[in-house]
């Protein structure tokens, strides 16, 4: 019983939450239908491209409310355990209390088995979880990279559909400049260095494009056999000098 407390209740998250999320219904205080939530416009670009024996995995640091950009250095990478990462993109409210919740489930399943959770049992568990709120869904779509006996690559949707991605996976408002990139320059068997100035080229693009993708720099993270490590901004910032985009000019009146 203990036991099960402290399941329930672990990272301060508990269970119900997520397996069950709440529609507030109250006798004093009935809906009225007629009224409307405006929803806020939100948007990113995030890369993941699957190398040689990794994945990497790469996003733009703009968090947008509606017009306004609300933050330059936004996080989008994070680790959920030492050998698999997630991007976010959508609501940051609803991925962060995902991901607490992944990093939970994964702590547990490590403890209790004695052995690492893999990519694909966390992208499984979490389409287990969106799938079951799709009624009133987490507005979360993540790319989940990781490495267990090869470099793993899961597309995921709001409502719980998985896509393996044997290439590159692309998730965000930028995703169909970033796709073209890839499309052109993926090449097999990419080495580190490689990957990380395709991943830079893709977001590039759409930034050049994309107004909701955007911020100070570009945030790069490497998963292979021997963990979880973010890409020094010094060498991010030496790929990004190699890119060359024509960007977008105004014609002269």
């Amino acid at each position: 019983m203990v036991f099960m407390n402290h399941y329930r209740e672990i990272e301060g998250l508990p269970i119900s939450l997520i397996s069950e999320r709440f529609k507030f219904n109250s006798i004093n205080t009935p809906v009225n239908p007629n009224n409307k939530i405006e929803g806020k416009k939100t948007g990113t670009t995030t890369v993941g491209v699957v190398g040689v024996d990794f994945v990497l995995l790469a996003a733009d640091q703009q968090a947008t409310m509606g017009n306004v950009v609300a933050d330059e250095d936004a996080q989008k990478i994070y680790p959920i355990t030492d050998f698999v990462a997630l991007t976010i993109s959508g609501g940051v409210g609803d991925a962060l209390a995902v991901i607490r919740f992944l990093k939970a489930q994964a702590a547990l399943y490590e403890v209790e088995r004695g052995i690492q959770i893999t990519p694909k049992a966390i992208a499984s568990l979490l389409s287990n979880v969106l799938n079951g709120n799709r009624y009133y869904p987490f507005i979360f779509m993540p790319l989940i990279g990781g490495v267990n006996n090869k470099a793993e690559l899961y597309e995921i949707d709001p409502v719980g559909s998985i896509s393996e991605k044997k290439k590159y996976g692309v998730t965000g408002s930028g995703s169909d400049f970033a796709l073209s990139m890839l499309d052109s320059e993926f090449k097999e068997g990419l080495n580190e260095d490689d990957a990380t100035l395709l991943a830079v080229k893709a977001v590039m693009a759409s930034k050049n494009r994309d107004i909701y993708t955007g911020g100070k720099t570009i945030s790069v993270s490497i998963i292979d056999k021997q963990g979880y490590r973010t890409v020094d901004a010094k060498e991010v910032d030496k790929a990004i000098s190699k890119v060359k985009i024509n960007f977008a000019k105004l014609p002269k009146m």
